[in-house]
């Protein structure tokens, strides 16, 4: 699916039409309400159901005391039994309302709370699915943000679309009394509530337009409230004396927001008013032709109070089912940016009969003029990529920052497809392999690695998830990267929470840190292990310590090294230098010296800093 910004005139305006259209979204949302939960979704129809007729009843057995008080009252002999007998009956009527209209607000919030945490999960699955780079285009961003936003608000569409289904079944049984009354005070309601209709119609549209207007700049209010009040944060915001500016930014944003906002709600206040006197002029109008029959008896007592109720109850349903339409209306556009989240597509996709990754690789990653370029981006990430990673062989990146190093491994471990060019794997493009086998294959550790609010086990065994409860290789995994010393000077060892977001949790230093984080590379037994520059907070002797043992524990596997310390890159096979995203050379660290080019120049500018 196409994520370019759609055109700004289906922003800003919502036709009659579109909206119509946007009931179309309504099969397919209540297809997932049903997948949410088969049985309650049916008990909540079927309670409505049984709702939607309770307001005749209570009104024609009102009418039938009415009119047997009347009666009684003129009689010579008071018999009360059928009075006293119709009494309770409308007291059970009463009763039974209040427990239907109570069971169905409990079924609402249970079904509700279901629905929302089913969407959530739907979208968490589906964004798994999808690119790397997607997640890096704004525009992808906005449309992940609304439809996180409906898995909340589509629960409120849920019971706004019931309840108007009950209360047009309640009209049902309501009309058919008024309309052999008099049908024209059907007429005089419906010309009574269109305005107002129409109103609320309009001001929605503008509301959905301003809303969705706004999704980019809330996505910068909502970055700036966490820069304000974040433990992450608050370290450089004290030390830059940045709260000044956050705070002078966000209150720009926030009151552009709260002007924009307070305008329309003005506007939509006063209109309101005006078309709620419009509906009681409609209402008191027919209540008159009705008093007025019962004056001359056309119609008796019970009967005014029957039709009163009835036509005083149809202009409070009719008005609310024009309203809550355009509510409806407007939660199903709203649907449309929760399903155009689904429609996005992986451009990275399993080939139909994906091949298993080698058992051994026998001749290794070669690259043939392999080019990449980001989303929304004219320049070369990568290009002209031509070599090969061999097996059991330790291949070191070099270059400074933005020469394409980590694009590179990205592409290596299909975190990204080239744009041109292929990725061959014995042989055979790596487009032609199983996702998800590749991936299972390959240990990769990144420089900008999470610190996860979990156990340090838990830290460690994301490395390979599936094995969380394997406690052994967990501790194995903390030995190889010499995370065990750490785990043993903590009070609750493997089991102590890490970071300070949750009660009794430890922080940890950086350099702690990143030994959690290399542990996770050794959960997995990949035949290749990329370490993307996981070291940078250690000192040099350290990160040395590292890679040696690295390099001990990874013999006959392929590895990829990251780092700018050439202490540690001079222990690798083969040192790829990269500049502006191209290979400008290759080789060994003394070849590469010899050579006397790019790679000699970093050396020996590096080394004079140590003289």
């Amino acid at each position: 699916m196409d994520t370019s910004r759609p055109p700004k005139n289906t922003i800003n305006q919502v036709t009659l039409k579109e909206r119509f259209e946007a009931l179309k979204n309504l099969p397919a949302f209540f297809k997932l309400v049903w997948q949410t939960n088969h049985w309650m979704t049916a008990v909540n129809a079927l309670l409505r159901i049984a709702r939607s007729a309770m307001p005749l009843g209570l009104l024609y057995v009102g009418k039938l005391i009415i009119d047997r008080v009347v009666l009684i009252s003129h009689a010579p002999v008071k018999d009360l039994t059928l009075l006293w007998e119709l009494v309770g009956l409308e007291f059970a009527l009463a009763i039974l309302t209040d427990a239907l209209s109570r069971a169905i607000t409990l079924m609402d919030s249970l079904l509700g709370d279901l629905f929302s945490n089913h969407t959530s999960v739907k979208i968490m699955a589906h964004a798994a699915t999808l690119d790397l780079d997607q997640f890096e285009d704004s525009v992808f961003y906005d449309k992940l943000e609304r439809a996180r936003q409906q898995t909340i608000g589509r629960t409120i569409l849920l019971s706004q679309v019931m309840s108007q289904v009950q209360d047009l079944i309640t009209m049902g049984f309501l009309a058919v009394g008024l309309m052999a009354f008099n049908p024209w005070l059907i007429i005089l309601l419906l010309i009574a509530i269109i305005p107002a209709f129409l109103g609320e119609s309009y001001f929605n549209d503008r509301s959905y337009a301003l809303t969705r207007g706004q999704t980019p700049e809330r996505r910068e209010l909502d970055y700036i409230r966490y820069l304000g009040a974040s433990d992450e944060t608050a370290k450089e915001v004290k030390i830059f004396d940045l709260s000044g500016f956050i705070i002078s930014r966000f209150k720009e944003l926030s009151d552009k927001f709260y002007g924009d906002n307070k305008r329309l709600a003005i506007k939509r206040s006063l209109w309101g008013t005006f078309f709620a006197m419009l509906g009681s002029l409609g209402y008191y109008g027919a209540y008159v032709v009705i008093i007025y029959r019962a004056v001359n008896g056309s119609v008796t007592i019970g009967e005014l109070a029957f039709l009163a109720g009835s036509f005083r109850q149809l202009r409070a349903l009719l008005e609310g089912i024009l309203t809550r339409f355009t509510a409806v209306s407007q939660g199903a556009i709203y649907l449309r940016d929760f399903f155009e989240f689904f429609e996005i597509e992986p451009k990275i996709k399993m080939a139909a009969n994906a091949l298993s990754f080698p058992k051994v690789i026998q001749h290794g990653f070669t690259f043939e003029d392999v080019g990449f370029k980001y989303i929304n981006s004219e320049r070369w990430a990568n290009r002209h990529l031509n070599f090969t990673l061999y097996p059991g062989e330790k291949l070191a990146l070099a270059g400074e920052n933005g020469a394409g190093k980590t694009t590179l491994v990205k592409l290596l471990s299909r975190l990204y497809d080239p744009t041109e060019g292929r990725i061959l794997l014995d042989g055979i493009d790596l487009r032609e392999y199983d996702l998800a086998d590749l991936r299972m294959n390959v240990g990769i550790i990144f420089q900008d690695y999470l610190r996860y609010q979990m156990s340090f086990a838990q830290n460690i065994a994301v490395g390979k998830i599936s094995e969380a409860d394997n406690r052994p290789l967990i501790e194995n995994s903390a030995r190889q990267s010499l995370a065990d010393v750490l785990a043993a000077k903590l009070p609750g060892a493997y089991d102590q929470q890490l970071g300070k977001r949750f009660a009794d949790g430890v922080e940890l230093s950086g350099g702690e840190w990143q030994k959690v984080a290399l542990a996770r590379a050794y959960m997995r037994d990949a035949q290749l292990l990329i370490l993307d520059e996981p070291t940078s907070a250690l000192d040099a002797r350290a990160e040395f310590n590292v890679f040696e043992r690295f390099a001990e524990l990874t013999k006959g596997r392929s590895a990829v090294l990251i780092s700018h310390r050439f202490s540690t890159v001079r222990m690798a096979d083969r040192i790829l230098v990269l500049e502006k995203g191209e290979l400008i050379e290759i080789g060994s660290h003394e070849e590469l010296l010899q050579k006397g080019g790019r790679y000699a120049e970093l050396f020996d500018l590096q080394a004079a800093g140590y003289r």
